[in-house]
C-alpha cells in the first residue's frame, strides 16, 4: 500500500533526509559573476590542471565531492549511494570522477535537471531506510558542452539572442538519514513535455512548459500555494524561459512573484555577455550548493522549491530533425521537518 504518495507525481518523505554537506567548484567566468561569494573554489584555469575539457569535468567533480564530504565530516566510504551525471556522452565526466572511489555508484542523465534528479533519488532511498548516507553530484563545462551539442569553439559561431552560456562548474550534496536541516521534504517527479521546439539555441522556450507542468503538479499534489515558498527556483531556463513560465501562471490567475532562475542568477546578463543566462548541469548545481543552501543555513529562506529543468536532446536527434523533449524535477527543501 502506498503511504507516501501525494497525487500522481509527488512523494512526501516520512523521514526527510538532512543536507549534511554541500560544496561547489566553478571556473573563472562564474567567479566574475554576482554569486562569487557563494562558491567554495573559483579556479582561474578552466582546464583544472588537466589536458582536456572533459578531464577537467572529472577534476571538478572530485574537488566538489571531497569538499562536500569534508563539510559533512564523512569519508567517501561512508556513502551508501552516490548519484552523479553530466552532459558528456555516456556520462564520462562522472564515471571517471568516481573511478577508484569506494562508493556504490549510479550514473544519471537528466541533462540540466540532473542535480534535482540525483537529489530526488538519493532522498527517497534514505527515506526508505536503504542507507544512512548518500550523495548527489553533477558538472558541466562550457568548452566540452559547446563541442558536444553545438559547434567547437574554434569554429567561431555566432550565438543567437536566445542562447545561454554553459556554466563551468560542479556541485555536490551529501545527504544524511539523520541530522540538522535543511531537509528534503517532498519530491515531485517530472514528466517529459515536448511542445515542438527545435532550436537548440533556445533551450529556455523548450524547457519552460516542463517547468510549468511540474510546478503545477507539485502545487496540486501538495495543496500548497506558491506563497508557501520563499523561493521557487527553476534551473536553468534563463531569462526568456523564466518569463514564459511566469506568463503561463499569470494566465492561470496566479502570479509567481517568488519565481527565479539559476541561469539568471549566476551571471551578470548584460555585463558578462551571456545573452539569456547560464545553462548546463553545473548551473543549478552550483547555485543550489552555494547561494540557496547557504542562505537557508543563515536563515535567509525557510522553504525553497528547487526545480531542475533539462532538455533531452542530442546532436543525433537534432540532425534528424527531432524536436526537444524536456523534463523538470522538483525538490522541496525546508529548514524544518
Amino acid at each position: 500500500m502506498t503511504t507516501k504518495k501525494l497525487g500522481r507525481q509527488t512523494a512526501a518523505l516520512e523521514n526527510p533526509p538532512s543536507i549534511a554537506g554541500n560544496a561547489n567548484v566553478v571556473g573563472k567566468k562564474e567567479g566574475d559573476g554576482p554569486l562569487a561569494d557563494s562558491f567554495d573554489l573559483i579556479e582561474q584555469d578552466d582546464t583544472f590542471g588537466e589536458k582536456s575539457w572533459e578531464k577537467a569535468e572529472s577534476a571538478m567533480q572530485k574537488l566538489a565531492l571531497a569538499s562536500a564530504l569534508d563539510k559533512a565530516k564523512q569519508s567517501v566510504s561512508a556513502l551508501d549511494y552516490l548519484f552523479a551525471g553530466d552532459l558528456l556522452n555516456q556520462c564520462i565526466g562522472s564515471g571517471f570522477a568516481v573511478r577508484g572511489q569506494d562508493a556504490p555508484f549510479y550514473g544519471l542523465y537528466g541533462a540540466c535537471s540532473t542535480m534535482a534528479e540525483g537529489l530526488s533519488l538519493a532522498s527517497m532511498l534514505l527515506d526508505g531506510g536503504f542507507g544512512e548516507w548518500a550523495g548527489a553530484m553533477t558538472s558541466s563545462h562550457f568548452c566540452s558542452a559547446e563541442r558536444q551539442y553545438r559547434t567547437p569553439l574554434e569554429y567561431g559561431g555566432q550565438r543567437t539572442p536566445t542562447a545561454q552560456w554553459t556554466v563551468t562548474g560542479s556541485g555536490c550534496v551529501i545527504l544524511a538519514r539523520e541530522g540538522d536541516g535543511p531537509y528534503v521534504t517532498h519530491v515531485t517527479t517530472g514528466k517529459i513535455v515536448d511542445k515542438g521546439i527545435k532550436d537548440a539555441n533556445n533551450m529556455g522556450a523548450a524547457m519552460a512548459p516542463a517547468a510549468y507542468a511540474t510546478i503545477q503538479a507539485h502545487l496540486q499534489d501538495t495543496g500548497r500555494r506558491p506563497s508557501y515558498y520563499d523561493l521557487i527556483v527553476t534551473g536553468d531556463l534563463g531569462k526568456l524561459g523564466r518569463e514564459i513560465v511566469f506568463d503561463f501562471f499569470h494566465k492561470d490567475g496566479m502570479d509567481l512573484n517568488n519565481l527565479t532562475d539559476c541561469g539568471e542568477l549566476i551571471y551578470d546578463l548584460e555585463g558578462q555577455d551571456v545573452h539569456c543566462g547560464g545553462s548546463g548541469c553545473g548551473c543549478s548545481a552550483v547555485v543550489l550548493t552555494g547561494l540557496l543552501l547557504n542562505g537557508m543555513r543563515t536563515g535567509r529562506w525557510k522553504n525553497i522549491l528547487f526545480c531542475g529543468t533539462g532538455a533531452l536532446l542530442s546532436p543525433t536527434s537534432t540532425q534528424q530533425g527531432e524536436s526537444i523533449p524536456s523534463i523538470c524535477h522538483a525538490v522541496a527543501i525546508s529548514t524544518q521537518k
